[in-house]
């Protein structure tokens, strides 16, 4: 099997992440939020991540079921996936109650 890849292009590869070829971040005017509330982002984000979840769950029993069209690499990708998904949202919680507990102690 002939594997081949492009030439790399690190112009390219710079603008996809945000920079100048020599390295630095581009200056881009702020872009005002997509209409939606904080609630539909949040309840956008806890539906992806449970979906993440169900996904690893179905891979890892199809993989302990012998399911030849599902690959052990791919389900330690997702159950990886999914853990970091999970830690993300824990932390986003306890920084909600943190801000919400900060708040509430405030002197009016």
């Amino acid at each position: 099997m002939n594997v081949s890849l492009p030439p790399f292009n690190f112009a390219q590869a710079a603008a996809r992440a945000g920079l100048n070829p020599n390295g630095q971040a581009l200056k881009t005017a702020v872009v005002p939020a997509a209409t939606g509330d904080f609630q539909q982002a949040l309840t956008q984000a806890l539906k992806s991540v449970s979906a993440s979840q169900d996904k690893a769950t179905w891979m890892s029993r199809e993989v302990q079921l012998d399911n030849p069209t599902v690959g052990i690499e791919d389900t330690m990708v997702a159950l990886q996936k999914a853990q970091i998904g999970f830690q993300t949202t824990l932390q986003v919680r306890n920084r909600l109650v943190q801000a919400y507990s900060d708040i509430m102690g405030m002197q009016v």
